[in-house]
């Protein structure tokens, strides 16, 4: 993660999930360590996968101590496997105690989101399709997930809803059309934000084209139905498949010459990868 997204936006969450898990004291690092001690704890990959979130890992320590610091032994988006010895961090024993579970709950969640788009992204490899998220997020964890997306070899989609238009079923519902949906877009959007269209039909597509839509989304259509959609919209926009897909979906649509495809079980349905802190020692 860059340092400025780390210090301004990741942080403060970090500082929360803090605050959540120690409402007073750690009570029982406080029993057995009461008093500051340099110590070291070994970070072990317990399952194979693919590693994301060292930096929130390690500045969820400093937080607790200034002067922590992780000697790393792998690099961000690596292949780990099961033994793996990923990295050593040295702190106050209070710290690496008490900030255990938190450098461990983000490490193991942005891994498993970068395994589970590492594995769907090799799906697509030499495609030509590009692999995006979407904001079906875990609330508050969307820096970390949208990050690892992209670290596991995905792209990430617009970030929230002042990114980019997007019209979907409702918006067009509410505007009367598609065409009166884009049209509004258009008059209230600067110019150099383009405009995407959720289509489920063929109609709604010719209608989106028809309307100069900058991004058609065919939205949980079949795939003969969507190999129509491609001829019809015939280069004239930029086209998008969404709609459950998972890695069966991923691979069945390769053919499709679609330009980006976006699933949100990247980060809504994966799961973490297991990894331990283990033989911490005292040091001195």
């Amino acid at each position: 993660m860059d340092p400025i997204t780390l210090r301004l936006v990741a942080e403060p969450l970090i500082e929360q999930a803090l605050r959540e898990d120690i409402t007073s004291e750690d009570v029982s690092t406080a029993a057995v360590m009461p008093e500051a001690h340099a110590a070291t704890v070994q970070l072990i990959a317990k399952q194979a996968g693919i590693i994301c979130g060292l930096d929130v890992f390690e500045r969820t320590f400093q937080l607790l101590d200034a002067t922590a610091r992780a000697e790393r032994h792998v690099t961000e988006g690596a292949a780990v496997k099961p033994g793996d010895h990923l990295a050593d961090v040295f702190a106050d024993a209070r710290a690496l105690l008490s900030g255990e579970r938190v450098a461990l709950n983000y490490l193991q969640r942005m891994s498993g989101v970068a395994t589970e788009t590492h594995r769907m992204a090799a799906l697509l490899e030499g495609s030509g399709t590009t692999l995006v998220d979407t904001r079906k997020t875990t609330p508050n964890m969307r820096v970390f997930e949208k990050e690892a997306v992209r670290v596991g070899g995905g792209t990430n989609h617009r970030y929230n809803l002042s990114d980019g238009v997007m019209l979907k079923d409702n918006h067009i519902d509410a505007a009367g059309s598609i065409t009166a949906a884009v049209a509004a877009a258009r008059a209230h959007m600067p110019f150099v934000r383009k405009v995407e269209v959720e289509c489920e039909t063929l109609d709604e597509v010719r209608e989106a084209v028809e309307a100069g839509t900058d991004i058609i989304m065919l939205d949980n259509m079949e795939h003969d139905a969507m190999a129509e959609a491609v001829a019809l919209i015939a280069g004239r926009a930029e086209t998008e498949v969404s709609g459950n897909v998972d890695e069966a979906k991923a691979a069945a649509i390769r053919d499709l010459g679609v330009d980006y495809v976006s699933s949100g079980a990247l980060t809504h349905s994966a799961g973490i990868l297991d990894l331990s802190m283990k033989h911490l020692r005292l040091l001195d």
